[in-house]
C-alpha cells in the first residue's frame, strides 16, 4: 500500500484526508509531547457506577501515564475550587498540571527542570516549589486564566524568586505554607540520623535556621488554621519508635518540637493530618499478626491543645491505612489494601462502604498499585483519591455523601 503525503509544514494528509484539523484529538495527554507551560489537554474524565456500592465515582485522569495527587497532608484544591492541581510523569520526569472541574481539560503548570513538588496558597491562587536552591512563587492564578483566554505568556512572567538559598542546603520532603501565607518551612536532610528546620519570610526572602532533628523527618505539614504550627513525621518507610511530632515556630522565630501521640512499642502509627485547629487524626495499624494482638489499632482522632484522644473505629483484615477528616469532626474517610474506601461517622461510629476496586493486587502495602492519599475538599462535598481501577495510577472523585446529593455540577 502507497500512501500519499502532502509535503506542506505541519500538514497530515493521508489518501486526500487532511488529518492536520483535528485539534481536539492532537491536544489529548498522549500525543502531545511538548514541554510547554499553560498548554492545554482535551478532557480525559470518565465516570462509571461502582459495582459493590451503585455509587457514581469518575476519573479525572485516564491516560498511561502515572497521574497522582499530591500527598494528602497538602492542598489539591486551587483557593479558588476551579482546579484540582496532580503530579502527572508524562514528559518522562514529573511535573504538576491543573484539571478543571467545570470542562475537565487539563494544564500544564510546571516545565523544565521545576518538578511537581508544589504547595498550593491557602486564600491565594499561588503555589511555592524550588528550582534548585531558589524558592519560587508561581502566581497560578494568571497563569491558569491565560491559558483559559489562550495568552499564556513566557512562563517566566508567572514567578517570583522569593529567594536564593545557600548552596549547602538541600531542601527536600513536604515544605510548609503557615497559615497566615507570610511564612514557609522546609526541612533540608543531611543523612538518616539528621535534619534541620528552616523558615523564610515570603516577602523579604529572610532564611533562619529553626532546629535540628536526629532522625529523618518528613511530611511537614502546616495547620492552616493556626499560625505557627505544624506536625511531621519520623520517617522510616515503616513503623518508627516515635511516628508524629509537633513543630511550633513563635512571631520572633523560637521552635519548640514534641511528640503528638506518644507510642507504645507495639504501636504503628501512620498518615498523619490536622484535622481543623485543634485535631489530628491519624492511622494506627493493624495489618500484622502482633498488632493485632492488641485492640488499640484503627483511626484516632486526637486533641492537641487537651492532650486526649479516641479510637474511632476499625474494619476487618488488613485494617485501616489512610485516614482523612473534616474540620467540624463529624466524618472520617479511610481505606484498606484492597482499595476499598469507607466513610466514618465520627459521631455515631457507622461506616459507610463508598467505593472498591481501586487496588486490584490488594495484598499489601507494598505492591505497585497507588496508595489512596485520599483528602476531602475544603467545602467538605467531595472526596478526591488514587486509584488502579484503570491504569497504574489515576486521580478519582466523588461525593462524599453521594446517597444524599446530586451528582451534578462539580463546582
Amino acid at each position: 500500500m502507497i500512501f500519499f503525503l502532502c509535503q506542506s509544514a505541519g500538514a497530515q494528509v493521508i489518501h486526500g484526508v487532511d488529518y492536520s484539523d483535528r485539534s481536539h484529538l492532537n491536544e489529548t495527554f498522549d500525543l502531545t509531547q511538548t514541554d510547554e507551560v499553560g498548554q492545554r489537554f482535551a478532557s480525559e474524565h470518565l465516570t462509571h457506577e461502582d459495582k459493590v456500592t451503585g455509587f457514581e465515582v469518575t476519573s479525572l485522569t485516564t491516560a498511561r501515564y502515572s497521574n497522582s495527587t499530591f500527598y494528602q497532608t497538602h492542598p489539591s484544591w486551587t483557593p479558588d475550587e476551579r482546579y484540582i492541581v496532580f503530579r502527572s510523569n508524562r514528559l518522562g520526569s514529573g511535573h504538576a498540571y491543573a484539571v478543571s472541574l467545570e470542562d475537565f481539560e487539563i494544564v500544564q503548570v510546571t516545565g523544565g527542570d521545576d518538578g511537581n513538588n508544589l504547595h498550593l496558597g491557602w486564600e491565594t491562587n499561588v503555589a511555592y516549589h524550588f528550582r534548585g536552591n531558589q524558592l519560587i512563587e508561581l502566581d497560578l492564578g494568571t497563569l491558569l486564566a491565560d491559558s483559559e483566554n489562550g495568552s499564556v505568556g513566557d512562563p517566566s512572567t508567572y514567578d517570583r524568586v522569593v529567594t536564593d538559598l545557600p548552596e549547602d542546603l538541600n531542601p527536600s520532603g513536604d515544605f510548609a505554607l503557615d497559615a497566615d501565607e507570610d511564612r514557609l518551612f522546609f526541612i533540608s536532610r543531611h543523612n538518616q540520623d539528621l535534619s534541620t528546620f528552616y523558615m523564610v519570610d515570603l516577602e523579604s526572602g529572610d532564611l533562619q535556621k529553626l532546629l535540628e532533628v536526629p532522625f529523618w523527618a518528613n511530611h511537614l505539614q502546616a495547620n492552616r488554621w493556626v499560625s505557627g504550627e505544624m506536625v511531621y513525621s519520623w520517617e522510616t518507610r515503616g513503623d518508627s519508635p516515635q511516628r508524629i511530632w509537633m513543630l511550633t515556630v513563635d512571631e520572633n522565630g523560637e521552635a519548640e518540637t514534641r511528640p503528638v501521640y506518644e507510642e507504645d512499642d507495639y504501636e504503628w502509627v501512620t498518615h498523619e493530618v490536622f484535622m481543623g485547629p485543634d485535631h489530628v487524626i491519624f492511622n494506627m495499624m493493624g495489618h500484622l499478626d502482633r498488632l493485632r494482638e492488641s485492640s488499640s489499632t484503627g483511626i484516632y482522632v486526637k486533641n492537641i491543645r487537651t492532650g486526649e484522644y479516641e479510637n474511632k473505629g476499625q474494619i476487618g483484615g488488613s485494617g485501616y491505612w489512610h485516614a482523612y477528616g473534616t474540620p467540624d469532626l463529624k466524618w472520617a474517610v479511610g481505606d484498606n489494601f484492597d482499595g476499598d474506601i469507607y466513610r466514618l461517622n465520627l459521631e455515631t461510629g457507622e461506616n459507610t462502604l463508598l467505593t472498591t476496586g481501586h487496588r486490584p493486587s490488594g495484598n499489601g502495602p507494598f505492591t505497585g498499585d497507588a496508595h489512596s492519599h485520599h483528602s476531602i475538599s475544603p467545602d467538605g462535598k467531595w472526596l478526591l483519591f488514587n486509584s488502579s481501577y484503570y491504569t497504574g495510577n489515576d486521580i478519582m472523585i466523588m461525593r462524599l455523601h453521594p446517597e444524599d446529593e446530586e451528582n451534578g455540577s462539580y463546582n
